[in-house]
């Protein structure tokens, strides 16, 4: 796996990449958000770990433009404990957000469950691939996802998330109960990120029509049944 990490600052970049190669990743590194850019736009990148305060353009800019052509995961790094731009970054299409300063050690983690869940969405045996509710159609050995027949981009993290809730059509799930289904026991995922997630999904549905999401208030949501 090679990982795109994004940072003005060279000493970050530096301890990032580190702890990065010493896990056993390949590791290409930009300084500020154009250069992001032009390094992701050259292929080859399976995931990418961005700043959010960069010069030429930030990280959500990237994000923006990353999200427009592709699913790959994205983690955010942040010098501001902000939950406006925590929760604005997971809804432009984040998979995670860490606040600077971080350990190395729980950084590599966080990456390693982002991989584990883009590799889950797409090895399942063919058995179980095929998953439908109503117009709702998810293949998850194609990562491919359908509404009455139109294409619905997600990325892993999105995609784990709806699996869960479509699995189970009509069943509540609690935040808590999403967090152990789509991440396994990852503690790294908050409740409030789970809300950030669903409303991209609905976002996303809605564009083609979609609205199979229900939000149960004071408990969880759920898929409506079919």
């Amino acid at each position: 796996m090679e990982i795109l990490v994004c940072d003005d600052d060279a000493h970050i970049r530096e301890v990032v990449r580190f702890a990065l190669e010493k896990a056993g990743w390949a590791v290409r590194e930009a300084a500020d958000g154009r250069a992001a850019l032009e390094a992701f736009e050259r292929g080859g990148v399976d995931l990418v770990i961005l700043d959010v305060l960069m010069p030429e353009e930030d990280g959500l800019a990237v994000c923006r433009r990353i999200r427009s052509s592709s699913a790959v995961p994205i983690l955010f790094l942040s010098s501001r404990d902000d939950e406006v731009d925590r929760v604005l970054g997971l809804e432009l299409g984040g998979d995670d957000y860490v606040t600077k300063p971080f350990s190395p050690r729980e950084l590599v983690a966080r990456v390693r469950a982002i991989a584990r869940r883009a590799r889950e969405s797409t090895a399942r045996p063919p058995e179980d691939d095929l998953l439908r509710v109503g117009p709702l159609e998810i293949d998850r050995g194609r990562h491919r996802v359908r509404y009455a027949g139109q294409e619905v981009p997600l990325t892993a993290t999105e995609m784990a998330l709806l699996v869960a809730l479509a699995a189970r059509p009509g069943r509540v799930f609690r935040r808590d109960e999403l967090v152990d289904r789509a991440w396994g026991h990852d503690h790294f995922i908050t409740e409030r990120t789970i809300d950030s997630h669903v409303r991209r999904i609905r976002k996303k549905l809605a564009e083609v029509g979609g609205d199979p999401l229900e939000t149960v208030y004071g408990v969880g949501y759920r898929v409506r049944e079919c």
